[in-house]
């Protein structure tokens, strides 16, 4: 098992939910941290409760003409990066007809190419350290659809095809990586998802409200990461989704067109 004690980790959407739980989580192990969002003022308020150091390093995934830049003052922090935590991301609630190309667009730009850009500008340096961790936070959605959630989905499952190939290609030269799937957890998510005409939904629903503790989600990642696990599901009943498209598909489409799920 290779533990996370004492690594650099960069983390992306660091200011809030599952980003910020793991920033306090990788913080008592000893890791020395670089937090990425949009929001300086919430990354300050992170950096305060995390007994280790911490670098603030602001930028917007969407930016990703300057994912080099964003890299190499990455490095700069502490010479080097052991493992980049691909946690930002932003979600959707609005039905495909209705849904304005542009929020298609804008999910491609955050989810999937700003994603893409910052791996492939940190890649040489993992390639000359022969050694790092890619950790990729997709969604449950990653692997199966739900209405409501159609350029999410889109997203998400590009970026399994994307980082399985990643693996394939430079396993062989000291690089992991380990796609992390969530279902429910405690977060803003749903309220900061993007509606029909690109607008945040600003509510809450039940099942994110009821989901998994961040805390809780954030010492599974752990455990999935140290084990160098190509791909973990952390949640709760939900996950059986993806064990369901797998070996009974068709069952799957009805009993999610049956949810409540919003």
């Amino acid at each position: 098992m290779a533990m996370v004690n004492n690594k650099v980790v960069w983390i992306t959407g660091a200011s809030s939910g599952i980003g910020e739980g793991l920033a306090y989580e990788l913080a008592t192990k000893n890791c020395k941290l670089i937090l990425s969002a949009r929001n300086q003022e919430a990354l300050k308020m992170v950096k305060s409760k995390c007994n280790t150091e911490v670098i603030i390093l602001p930028f917007d995934l969407a930016d990703y003409d300057n994912a080099k830049n964003h890299v190499e003052k990455a490095i700069a922090a502490f010479g080097r990066i052991d493992m980049l935590i691909n946690n930002g991301g932003i979600s959707q609630r609005s039905l495909l007809a209705e849904t304005d190309f542009s929020v298609d667009k804008k999910l491609i730009e955050v989810d999937y190419l700003g994603v893409v850009a910052l791996t492939k500008a940190l890649l040489p340096h993992f390639l000359k350290n022969k050694s790092g961790h890619f950790v990729t936070i997709t969604s449950l959605m990653g692997k199966f659809g739900s209405p409501y959630r159609s350029g999410y989905c889109g997203a998400k499952h590009a970026l399994h095809g994307f980082f399985d190939v990643l693996r394939m290609e430079h396993q062989k030269d000291g690089v992991d990586v380990t796609l992390i799937c969530p279902g429910f957890i405690q977060t803003n998510v749903a309220k900061n998802a993007l509606t029909a005409d690109g607008s945040k939904q600003n509510t809450d629903d039940n099942a994110t409200q009821n989901g998994m503790p961040v805390a809780v989600f954030a010492k599974k990642f752990v455990k999935a990461v140290e084990s160098k696990k190509f791909e973990a599901y952390i949640g709760g009943k939900e996950v059986m989704g993806v064990y369901l498209k797998r070996f009974f598909p068709k069952f799957l489409h009805y009993f999610v067109l049956r949810s409540t799920v919003r």
